[in-house]
């Protein structure tokens, strides 16, 4: 059975990611948001990153801090401008940074094809808008699809709750959000935990993400995030 590595620290986890390595983050705003891995890769120094995330940062916390390092050099995401977004705004009106828009069902559907080996799917959605162009289309039963592809990550870096010793995962909440599809979708998969158990102590049917899809797990100390009012 897979056995997860187990490390000490979030800098320890995020050593080795290189330069222009395309990075899953999970996250639904900061429900999830793996913010001590972020913190550790922010100060790792890897660049020209490919960030595949829900949206596009929140506030000057987290994902948005990262691209306010300027080591990112892609986005795509599905929400990249709210209230809150104001780095990633400010960094694509300035031509430094670059986005390509998912819709949100399609965004995981892709990962979650990466993980499961699929080559590619048709979906109806984003048939008609600007997002179609350049895709193959199918009429299949008298409606439209596009050719949609999967999105693989060279790296997964995702927050749960708690995790056992092999390294399989239980989520909180909300927070569950992307994490598990992003896991199966990277060859290398990190998370940040609350808290390591010893194997056993988890209910099996509580377990969402298995340790076979599990690299590296560092238990963190929990930390309340909070975004100011919009600029």
């Amino acid at each position: 059975m897979s056995r997860a590595e187990i490390v000490e620290s979030a800098d320890a986890a995020v050593a080795g990611i290189e330069d222009g390595s395309t990075v899953l983050v999970g996250g639904f705003g900061l429900a999830g948001m793996p913010f001590d891995l972020i913190e550790a890769l922010i100060r790792q120094g890897a660049k020209d990153l490919t960030i595949v995330s829900n949206n596009a940062g929140n506030g000057d916390v987290g994902l948005a801090a990262l691209l306010a390092a300027g080591r990112v050099r892609k986005v795509l995401c599905s929400f990249p401008r709210q209230a809150d977004s104001w780095v990633f705004d400010g960094l694509y009106r300035e031509g430094k940074i670059e986005l390509e828009v998912v819709p949100q069902g399609n965004l995981a559907e892709r990962m979650r094809a990466a993980g499961a080996g699929i080559g590619a799917f048709y979906c109806p959605t984003a048939v008609g808008t600007p997002l179609a162009e350049g895709k193959e289309v199918r009429e299949i039963d008298g409606r439209t699809y596009l050719l949609e592809y999967p999105i693989k990550g060279d790296y997964a870096l995702i927050g749960a709750h708690v995790a056992d010793a092999m390294g399989n995962l239980v989520y909180r909440k909300t927070a569950r959000n992307f994490g598990p599809v992003m896991a199966t979708a990277a060859t290398t998969t990190i998370v940040q935990v609350d808290e390591v158990v010893e194997p056993g102590k988890l209910d099996p049917e509580a377990i969402v993400t298995p340790s076979i899809y599990v690299d590296r797990v560092v238990p963190v100390k929990t930390r309340h995030y909070t975004v100011q009012g919009a600029r």
